[in-house]
């Protein structure tokens, strides 16, 4: 009963928080986006004492239940787990401290000193993420798109189909190199990546080993058949000195549901003669030192405006931008970057395919803005809806239109009416807060070009002006961002 009802309700979990990363649509994140505020991590960074301490609770009742029910990464692992068809495929092995405790220390050392790429790569729920934004989502769009040229060729419009683009290559080598790793381990070994690598798994494990609820061993029943420790994919059971190691745990019922003796029980206390093996004090210090110090430390598609004309355009290429943009909300890029656990939800619930991952090595995997494929709408506040991490303030659609991320520049080489002598004006038209009018070149000369002219002052940097920009490859007008976002 115990492994029905965990599968049940994994199985759930897992499916609407990768609803979550796959929807193009925008309507899911409205019921789903709790979902990313429960994780572990996520609640930490944006200092939610109410999850952290529901969580640590659950953990304290229940034990590692969160890693096998709330956690996607984690249940990810098991779905990869039964590609091996192999009946009764694991083994008890002891604790691999040498590797599990530095990697928790790399992590906390990672999130206080900001080396947020190391952060985000040990990170459970972001490498899910990426997986899901970078791999499962194009496939799911892909599909998508099928569906959307059967339903035309039917008269029917239940379908559109979207835009698949690759938002950053180096990001998406990482999530295929996660995938890899996560599929070979869990095929060969089942939880490895929880109890070796994971530092939400090591530092829950602390908590779980004093759960009131445990899976027990009744020694008069057991027959040392072994079953036990052949099924349980976290490898934590020693069916030789019936003990279970509560730090690897995961309460995932496979070995009650395979003992046919019923000489294990998911029960709130044993007999002297079978309590699990003896905790390592200085280990027991050494993870609360761990977990507080991380606490602590971590306190539609797509419109295109082309005037006069379907003519197949060069594709844009993004200009080297100074200082990066980061979205509304995140109020400037050090804040954005101690908070950002690097999930990708924002990236890909972002509508206007404006944000991406960072493809550059300092900042790594960190949500960036560039308007090659649209412009920050001042109407959508979709990411700051949706981050589970606070990185972003929530703000709404009034306080977005007064926050400057940016600015705008006119690069004077490439813009249409000098180099081509034709008459534009696209960004002034498309301009949201009216921050550029059309100036003549030349006052003096009423025959020369009409140029943009740029009040910084009006500009909040939303990028519609570059987007629109009919210059190719390089937009006459361009957005360098703020460190620090103001209001106008």
């Amino acid at each position: 009963m115990l492994r029905k009802i965990r599968t049940i309700l994994a199985a759930v979990f897992f499916v609407l928080i990768t609803l979550l990363f796959l929807d193009f649509t925008g309507t899911l994140h409205h019921w789903l986006s709790w979902l990313a505020k429960i994780q572990f991590l996520p609640a930490v960074m944006a200092l939610n004492v109410v999850v952290v301490v529901a969580l640590l609770l659950l953990t304290l009742a229940f034990g590692r239940i969160y890693c096998s029910i709330i956690c996607p990464l984690g249940v990810f692992q098991d779905i990869l787990a039964r590609f091996r068809r192999k009946k009764n495929k694991y083994s008890y092995s002891k604790e691999v401290r040498w590797l599990r405790y530095p990697v928790l220390v790399v992590f906390i050392i990672a999130a206080v000193v900001g080396i947020g790429s190391l952060f985000q790569l040990l990170a459970p729920y972001s490498a899910y993420g990426r997986i899901a934004t970078m791999i499962f989502q194009p496939i799911w769009a892909l599909g998508n798109n099928v569906l959307a040229f059967l339903a035309e060729r039917a008269d029917s419009y239940a379908f559109y189909a979207v835009d698949v683009w690759m938002k950053s290559l180096p990001v998406f080598i990482i999530a295929a190199v996660t995938l890899v790793v996560l599929f070979v381990l869990a095929w060969r070994g089942g939880r490895t990546y929880c109890n070796t690598i994971c530092p939400v798994g090591t530092i829950l494990s602390f908590f779980a080993r004093f759960s009131f609820l445990k899976i027990r061993f009744d020694e008069d029943k057991c027959k040392n058949c072994s079953m036990c420790s052949k099924n349980c994919k976290a490898a934590c059971i020693d069916y030789k000195t019936h003990t279970v190691d509560y730090s690897r745990c995961i309460v995932c019922g496979n070995c009650i549901d395979s003992c046919k003796f019923g000489a294990l029980k998911y029960a709130f206390r044993a007999s002297k003669a079978s309590e699990a093996c003896p905790v390592d004090t200085s280990k027991r210090s050494f993870l609360l030192a761990s977990a507080l110090v991380s606490t602590a430390a971590l306190a539609q598609k797509k419109e295109k405006l082309m005037d006069g004309g379907l003519a197949e355009l060069e594709d844009k290429v993004a200009p080297q931008r100074q200082t990066p943009l980061t979205p509304p909300g995140s109020l400037s890029h050090w804040h954005f970057a101690r908070h950002c656990t690097g999930c990708q939800l924002c990236v890909s619930e972002c509508p206007n395919d404006v944000l991406r991952p960072s493809s550059d090595l300092m900042h790594l995997m960190l949500p960036e803005m560039s308007y090659e494929r649209g412009y920050c709408r001042p109407e959508c506040t979709r990411c700051s809806e949706v981050c589970p991490a606070g990185a972003f303030h929530l703000i709404d659609k009034a306080e977005k239109s007064s926050i400057q991320i940016g600015h705008a520049v006119w690069i004077k080489k490439n813009c249409v009416p000098i180099t081509d002598e034709v008459e534009c004006g696209n960004c002034a038209r498309h301009c949201p807060t009216g921050a550029i009018e059309m100036v003549q070149l030349d006052e003096n000369d009423e025959t020369s070009p009409m140029i943009p002219a740029i009040n910084e002052a009006a500009c909040i940097g939303c990028g519609a002006c570059e987007y629109v920009c009919p210059s190719r490859p390089f937009s006459a007008i361009y957005v360098e961002g703020h460190d620090v976002h103001k209001k106008i």
